[in-house]
């Protein structure tokens, strides 16, 4: 699903040059779930957006569902965004003045896609939010506007989830809850990877990878 070939991300401050990345390989399988850990600065974000294709390598490769990063044009690497990753991030990145069901067709409309009303109906009927279709983000506590984040991040039924940080805001059972609904989303086959502080949530996962001064610790 990913491979990641002798990647860098290098980022100047003036005239110096600061290593995000150094040099780091790995690949990941169709279908895994696994935990991507570090502490602050270890360089796991920058990662999850190289991964994402939000932003690309100084140096090396990366390979999404077989084809590389560096050889699809903005319209390709626009669709691989939208229908290969989905994102679910620690802030929710909720539209405010959207309900949790616009919220969730929202990429389904950009993707030009139809019926998308009935399909967020279910995906928020599938996290446990039929009763809250219209409700808006400031009407939900924060494991319901994460389940929302994890329905919106299903609308375009993409093989890998990527999820930034997604119990990082959330009280114990909340943050039980969304584990759980990742697991429910990786037994269907999906890649997910989970970036994480919670030592707890990252040991109870098949594979973790660790980061510490952007090498693969």
């Amino acid at each position: 699903m990913v491979v990641v070939e002798n990647v860098s991300k290098i980022y100047y401050r003036g005239r110096e040059e600061v290593y995000a990345l150094q040099d780091i390989s790995f690949e990941i399988a169709e279908g895994e779930m696994l935990a991507l850990v570090g502490p602050s600065g270890s360089g796991k974000t920058t990662l999850m957006n190289l991964l994402g294709l939000l932003d690309k390598p100084s140096s090396g490769r990366i390979r999404i569902n077989g084809r590389y990063a560096d050889e699809l044009g903005a319209g390709e690497m626009l669709r691989v965004r939208r229908e290969v990753v989905g994102f679910i991030y620690q802030q929710f990145l909720l539209i405010p003045s959207m309900t949790a069901l616009q919220n969730v067709m929202l990429p389904m409309y950009f993707a030009g896609k139809k019926e998308t009303r009935e399909i967020a109906k279910t995906l928020l009927e599938r996290v446990g939010l039929g009763d809250r279709l219209h409700h808006l983000p400031a009407e939900l506590s924060g494991g319901e506007m994460q389940r929302v984040s994890a329905a919106r991040a299903l609308a375009n039924n993409p093989s890998m989830i990527l999820a930034d940080e997604p119990t990082g805001n959330l009280d114990r059972k909340s943050a039980e809850d969304v584990l759980r609904l990742f697991g429910e989303i990786n037994a269907e086959g999906k890649t997910v990877i989970i970036v994480t502080h919670d030592t707890e949530l990252a040991g109870s996962l098949p594979r973790i990878l660790s980061l510490r001064d952007g090498k693969l610790a």
